[in-house]
């Protein structure tokens, strides 16, 4: 029982702008993973400090996972936008 693709895939004209904004946005992430790590490295008494009963750290790794779903979200939205202006 072969079943053939869902869609024809073609040229993709959007692809050197969806490569650019990834890679500006994965060098954003990693600078403000590197954040993270650099102060877990070089002052780690720094993550303990409480903010509304909750310390740096787990503040920052929930910030880290949130940012990352904006950063997809926004992503997703540029790609599919850019997508139907430069291959219709």
């Amino acid at each position: 029982m072969g079943h053939g693709p869902a869609v024809k895939l073609g040229k993709d004209n959007a692809s050197a702008y969806k490569t650019r904004i990834g890679l500006w946005m994965f060098a954003v992430y990693t600078l403000i993973y590197a954040g993270f790590i650099a102060i877990n490295t070089i002052k780690p008494s720094l993550l303990e400090l409480t903010f509304g009963g909750l310390n740096l750290a787990v503040i920052y790794g929930i910030g880290l996972i949130v940012f990352a779903f904006v950063l997809a979200t926004v992503y997703n939205h540029l790609c599919t936008a850019a997508e139907k202006r430069l291959n219709s």
